[in-house]
């Protein structure tokens, strides 16, 4: 197991990286960038197997040289994991060159195939120059077959090698943290005459060091404490700056909903240690940088250092969750003497673990007695698990309903058994004499359980923005609310997104600490990182997250390229030209269709899925997409022949079967028909294909309106037909041009029956003009004294004659009216 300081460092650098990048460990290990260099590439290399002879011996000399590397004694587990980085590297490099290798070998392959096979005896021999190519690729082949050969070997040897330390480092880390120790007397009397040793050891070291630091570098040291105090007003000052309202906290609020707790909490969290951390980190880089720090003062100085951003941490962090000076903004119900109580044990328990590790620290570079740092891990181990149990015995739970001030009940049943549990594993392993695993676990319980519970809280914060209708109701929410005049359902989607974000960077910021606190190196999560966004398998295909990031990336642009396309032809190019709607609308589909087209092809290629793969997997499925999506595929199919063919467009009035109206969009599935009375019909495209279609506006916007009037018998017929004539030469868009014309169509059974024809130039106005054609002939009719007659019938009743009252005679002849009248009206 790493020591503390290294751990710690590279807790600083994830900070600031968030997900650890290649060669990031030369910032803090200067000799790690030596031993990490690529295998060496000829700089114009005359053939691919003149490049495959030298990346062979080259990577057998790194073969050597890392298999030596990992087998020195005392090797530390960095430096394994050093190798191990170096070995995948190589292997990844000797693959992308096979790969290399395969792609001429089958370009070699389909030139043999087309050149053919030699003439056997007794054919007619070939042109000498078709020979000659074939024996030079034939000899090419069989030379890239042999050193592919032993290029396999070799990436295989590096595999072989990579499995190795992993299993070395495995038995490395069981070693430390299961060795056993001897818990004599004689430790404890050699550590406490060794403890005053190292006091003074240790201040002659620094007393020495600032002294010739002072002396011989005063310009450099003072160089690097200017920057280093720069780099802390940077990102100190400018974190306050730039995020001054997510880390401060409203203390005049008297009961701040507990979704503002929590994001301030989380926020103020991250931000205030990222800041830290890259303060920290920058003042080592300096120091190192203008070579002030000697060899054994630098592991010093970084421990002291992540001591320092640990002490910070855990004291942020149980700051915000008990907030004893605040009790309105704190996370847990607890009384106030319980949160002050937890606080300071607590931070109780980081300041002992940190000092213990850094002491350790001060002791390997001292060349200090083992004992010391034994004896030193005991106390420290003892303590934190005497505190643990302490916390077993506190009632600091506070009910609901009470004021912070009154007395708290005990913990929830369970959790004063896991404390005690905890606390009684690490004295017990201590006494035992595995002072290694008590450091370990005591270790784990101090960061990974303030990690844990950092990410909790962000998973808390994430999932309280997330919920519907919570983000209207924060600051941002308003402000964008305000800003933006976002409707509610906006808001809450982007509180969604939201809330995923506060997923991400939770995990983001724990993930990487838990796995170094635990053992891992800075390189083991670099190739994590880099096989998981580069190198996923899904049988024999690969692909990579920050492929399918690309993929999507290039998708959406191509999405707003394309629709940027469609609009600035539209009103650049076809609407200067005066082209039709419908052909506009034509034009612009079909840009949409091949810019999409074009975009995913282009995503999913930018994603790393082999199209021809798609190919096959879209011929197997062919099948069923012809069974279970016939329709779909019908109607989309019929949708690009609508679009071609333009049988109709958007904006003709059509007819087909019962529907009738104006297409007002044609898709690839369905158009969209608006009915007169506003209705919207979705007819399936392969209805429009398969059946009759009428389109009044087809070629033309032209109409024929056919007006039928009957006369009475005795009328003049000509002077109605004049009438007639004149009314449609003198109404307003009837075309002279076809002329209008009246027909004499028949006698009816109580009219004369003419019909006025004539054409309008828009189909639009058919409604209009034929009322107003209507209207003036009713008046010219009436001027005229021409009757338009209705259907009557004359009824005559015979029969008995009846004698009349006199006072009933005075009303025969209103009766008579009357009964003539409804006769007349039911025949």
């Amino acid at each position: 197991m790493r020591s503390f300081p290294a751990a710690v460092a590279g807790l600083l650098l994830l900070f600031i990286s968030s997900v650890a990048v290649p060669g990031i460990g030369a910032i803090l290990i200067p000799s790690a960038k030596a031993q990490t260099t690529p295998v060496a590439q000829p700089a114009n290399p005359e053939s691919l197997t003149a490049r495959a002879r030298v990346l062979a011996a080259e990577a057998r000399k790194k073969l050597d040289l890392l298999t030596a590397r990992a087998g020195a004694n005392n090797v530390e587990d960095i430096q394994l994991a050093e190798v191990k980085a170096e070995a995948d590297d190589l292997v990844a490099q000797i693959s992308s060159f096979l790969s290399e290798t395969k792609q001429r070998q089958d370009q070699i392959q389909a030139r043999l195939k087309e050149l053919g096979e030699p003439p056997k005896d007794g054919q007619p021999a070939e042109a000498a120059v078709v020979t000659e190519e074939r024996n030079r690729l034939t000899a090419e082949r069989t030379e890239i077959t042999a050193i592919s050969s032993e290029m396999g070997q070799l990436a295989s040897t590096a595999r072989g090698l990579s499995d190795k330390i992993t299993e070395q480092r495995r038995r490395l880390f069981s070693a430390t943290i299961l060795k056993h120790t001897d818990l004599s007397p004689a430790v404890f009397s050699d550590a406490a005459s060794a403890f005053l040793s190292e006091i003074k050891a240790f201040g002659d070291t620094m007393a020495s060091w600032l002294s010739f630091a002072w002396k011989f570098k005063k310009l450099s040291l003072l160089g690097a404490v200017i920057l280093s105090m720069g780099a802390a007003l940077l990102f100190l000052a400018g974190g306050y700056r730039l995020f001054g309202k997510m880390v401060t906290r409203d203390l005049a609020m008297e009961n701040p909903p507990y979704i503002t707790r929590l994001s301030f909490a989380f926020w103020s969290l991250i931000i205030q240690t990222m800041s830290l951390s890259a303060f920290l980190l920058s003042t080592f880089f300096f120091l190192a940088s203008f070579n002030v720090l000697r060899p054994d003062i630098a592991p010093i100085v970084a421990s002291f250092l992540g001591t320092i951003w640990v002490v910070f941490f855990v004291a942020r962090l149980a700051g915000l969750i008990f907030s004893p000076a605040h009790p309105h903004w704190r996370l847990i119900r607890l009384s106030n003497r319980g949160a002050r109580r937890l606080y300071r044990l607590t931070m109780l328990m980081a300041v002992i673990n940190s000092l213990d590790y850094w002491l350790s620290e001060i002791s390997e570079a001292l060349n200090s007695p083992v004992a010391l740092t034994i004896t030193r891990s005991v106390v420290a181990t003892v303590l934190i698990g005497v505190i643990l149990i302490l916390m077993s015995f506190m009632k600091p739970v506070l009910a609901e309903d009470k004021d912070p001030h009154a007395q708290g009940r005990p913990w929830p049943r369970g959790f004063p058994l896991l404390l005690r549990l905890a606390g009684g594993v690490l004295i017990l392993a201590v006494l035992s004499g595995y002072v290694g695993l008590a450091r370990f676990v005591a270790m784990q319980i101090v960061l990974t359980g303030a990690i844990v519970v950092t990410m909790y809280i962000g998973v808390l914060s994430g999932r309280a923005v997330g919920k519907q209708g919570a983000f209207t109701k924060t600051a941002v929410g308003r402000y964008l609310a305000g800003r933006y005049r976002l409707s509610e359902i906006a808001l809450d989607q982007i509180g969604l997104g939201a809330g995923l974000g506060i997923y991400a960077v939770a995990l983001l910021f724990g993930l990487p600490l838990i796995l170094l606190t635990w053992g891992f190196q800075i390189q083991d999560i670099q190739a994590g990182a880099v096989r998981l966004f580069t190198q996923i398998s899904i049988g024999s295909m690969s692909i990579s997250l920050i492929g399918i990031l690309v993929g999507i990336l290039l998708f959406v642009a191509g999405y707003f390229v394309t629709r940027f396309v469609q609009s600035w032809i539209d009103r650049n190019v076809m609407a200067r030209g005066h082209v039709d709607t419908g052909v506009r609308n034509s034009v612009k589909t079909g840009i949409g269709y091949i810019g999409v087209a074009v975009a995913v092809i282009i995503g999913v290629s930018a994603a790393g899925i082999d199209l021809s793969s798609l190919a096959l997997v879209a011929s197997a499925l062919s099948v069923g997409i012809g069974f279970g999506l016939q329709n779909i595929v019908s109607n989309f199919v019929s949708g690009l022949i609508l679009l071609v063919e333009r049988p109709f467009k958007v904006g003709d009035h059509v007819v087909t079967g019962t529907t009738e109206g104006i297409v007002k969009r044609i898709s690839v599935r369905a158009t969209e028909i608006e009915t007169f009375r506003k209705q919207t019909i979705i007819v399936p495209n392969s209805d429009l294909i398969n059946a009759s279609v009428g389109n009044w506006t087809h070629k033309n916007r032209m109409q024929r309106s056919e007006i039928p009037v009957g006369v009475s018998y005795g009328s003049d017929a000509r002077k109605v037909m004049a009438i007639l004539l004149d009314i449609a030469m003198t109404t307003p868009n009837v075309l002279h041009n076809p002329e209008p014309h009246v027909d004499f169509i028949g006698f009816g059974g109580s009219s004369l029956d003419f019909e006025l024809r004539f054409h309008l130039a828009d189909i639009s106005e058919g409604i209009a003009t034929r009322a107003a054609v209507r209207v003036e002939i009713l008046r010219r009719f009436e001027e005229e004294g021409i009757e338009i007659p209705y259907p009557h019938q004359d009824v005559n009743i015979t029969g008995t004659v009846f004698t009349v009252p006199a006072r009933e005679k005075a009303r025969a002849p209103v009766e008579n009216a009357t009964n003539t009248a409804e006769g007349e009206m039911n025949a």
